[in-house]
């Protein structure tokens, strides 16, 4: 047997094709592939030439445009794609109205809050402050009526503590928190408005001039905000009002003590008969007529007499839309014992003062 150079091909053919060289393409491989070698014949059998149909245009039709577009993306077996995020109006409907969310994002669904449902579903989003609040409101209310007999300047502490309760609420109510800077000057512009109204012998005049002073000193902290416009326009509304409503619940050391008493007492019970379980024009009725009735028992207890029904009515009348006010939105438990307590009183204190004096 003659030993000859093994050169890769051992002359098996597993598909039984020939070997055959393309038209010119075995002389130039045999010259520039094979230098060695002169004749395109000898170099053609080191070079292996594949020829007639291969795989793809044996087996498998041509995969056309339209073909591939439709199987760009196929999920693995077993595995389900995840589907769509539904709207919140959708997300309501497949959840049945259910208090509680629905599962995870992960499974394609949005988390619905309580406000969003009720507007998807057509319903009021109000949530009343309830029956925990009413009585911290009326035990403010107490505390006021009480320390307006003692004396004023010990009505300058339950005061402080409802201007606080105040900014902060207001703040909690409008979706701003933490906002410090807000209610720190919020409350700073009511102490200054108490310090200037015991300064000036309680005249109504030292709330107004402290507001316009604390209006202009907001917006100049808002200008030097580097927040986006809407932001900060935002930003300076609620502050504008948080220190509006902290510094107009002054008008309680302004007004006369015996308005102050029969005031806070009508708010107290106005705000406890509002919390019962009743139909909501039936609970404004009742707590209207229970203000009243509470107007004409610290009257009689003090010098305004029979008209206390009147200055009741009145204050309780600013109380509900003060109420009212920290209902809206479906408020968080936070805002229920800050604004839902300190809202009722603080509006109306403006009414205190006024019929206090008409009725003097």
């Amino acid at each position: 047997m003659t030993n000859q150079p093994y050169d890769g091909y051992d002359g098996y053919d597993p598909y039984g094709q020939q070997q055959q060289a393309w038209p010119g393409q075995g002389y130039q491989q045999g010259q520039q592939g094979y230098p060695g070698y002169e004749d395109p014949h000898a170099a053609q059998q080191y070079t292996q030439q594949w020829q007639g149909q291969t795989w793809e245009t044996q087996t498998h039709q041509p995969v056309s445009a339209p073909a591939a577009a439709d199987t760009a993306y196929l999920p693995p077996q077993g595995y389900a794609a995840p589907a769509p995020a539904p709207a919140p109006a959708e997300a309501v409907e497949a959840s049945g109205g259910a208090a509680e969310y629905g599962p995870a994002t992960v499974g394609g669904n949005t988390r619905v809050t309580d406000a969003q449902r009720a507007r998807a579903e057509g319903r009021s989003p109000i949530i009343e402050p309830g029956m925990r609040p009413a009585a911290l409101t009326a035990l403010l209310g107490l505390l006021l009526a009480g320390a307006a007999a003692v004396g004023t300047y010990a009505l300058l502490v339950p005061l402080v503590v409802l201007q606080a309760v105040t900014a902060a609420g207001w703040f909690r109510l409008n979706g701003m928190w933490p906002a410090r800077q807000g209610i720190a000057l919020g409350f700073a512009g009511a102490l200054a408005a108490d310090a200037a109204l015991l300064a000036s012998g309680r005249s109504p005049a030292a709330i107004l001039g402290t507001l316009g002073v604390w209006v202009l000193l907001a917006l100049v902290l808002q200008l030097r905000s580097h927040a986006d416009p809407d932001e900060r326009m935002y930003g300076l509304m609620a502050t504008v009002a948080a220190a509006a409503l902290a510094i107009v619940a002054g008008g309680y050391l302004a007004a006369d003590a015996d308005a102050v008493t029969v005031g806070a007492v009508a708010v107290a019970v106005a705000v406890l008969a509002r919390a019962l379980p009743l139909p909501t024009a039936a609970s404004v009725v009742v707590a209207l007529l229970a203000a009243a009735g509470g107007g004409v028992a610290a009257g009689s207890l003090t010098g305004l007499g029979p008209s206390g029904a009147l200055l009741g009515a009145g204050a309780a009348a600013c109380a509900l839309i003060g109420h009212r006010v920290a209902s809206y939105d479906y408020p968080s438990r936070f805002v229920h014992f800050t604004a839902g307590v300190a809202l009722p009183l603080s509006a109306a204190a403006p009414v205190v003062y006024v019929l206090g004096r008409a009725l003097a």
